[in-house]
């Protein structure tokens, strides 16, 4: 792959590292929902930044099903409409894998504004899902969510990078 300029050299993403992270974020929406804000409209879904995140970056180890599979475990916590996070994460997922090969051209504010739809789009979903099952409409909070998400895009990519960019070796004569 031709890399833009500027970029650096990353190294291999370690796949132990990839799975913890999802499990802490899997564990930080657990917590969230169960602590101080409950299940407020406008707290923001770190497990769905984690997974567009690492379905942009490793899209042939973090696919659909992985997005699938997590969905249905935030379902059963939540007690929500089965499938109903499934069913949003699977599409986030999709539309990430679609987009990585684009996204990774632009700088992470440029991608935090292009994320931003992908965003908006599950959480529509997920909207519908809930109000079809016969849930009641969460109020105009609920848009703060996606906001607050694409905000969080810049801070999830450099915290979730640092292992790739250091050195297995660090050397003086040795830019990497």
């Amino acid at each position: 792959m031709i890399m833009r300029p500027g970029q650096q050299l990353l190294l291999p993403a370690n796949p132990v590292f990839i799975w913890f992270s999802l499990f802490v974020a899997l564990v930080f929406n657990m917590v969230m929902n169960m602590g101080l804000f409950g299940r407020a409209a406008w707290v923001p879904d770190m497990l769905a930044v984690v997974l567009v995140f690492w379905s942009v970056h490793q899209p042939l180890r973090i696919g659909v099903g992985v997005a699938f599979a997590f969905g249905l475990a935030m379902d059963v916590h939540q007690g929500a409409l089965l499938g109903q996070h499934a069913l949003a994460y699977t599409v986030l997922g999709f539309l990430a894998i679609s987009m990585h090969r684009r996204l990774l051209w632009f700088g992470v504010p440029n991608q935090a504004v292009q994320v931003l739809p992908l965003f908006v789009a599950a959480h529509v979903l997920e909207l519908l899902v809930r109000m079809v099952g016969g849930g009641s409409f969460p109020g105009i909070t609920y848009l703060l969510a996606p906001l607050i998400e694409a905000a969080l895009w810049p801070v999830v990519s450099v915290l979730l990078l640092v292992p790739q960019r250091c050195a297995p070796n660090p050397d003086d004569n040795r830019p990497l």
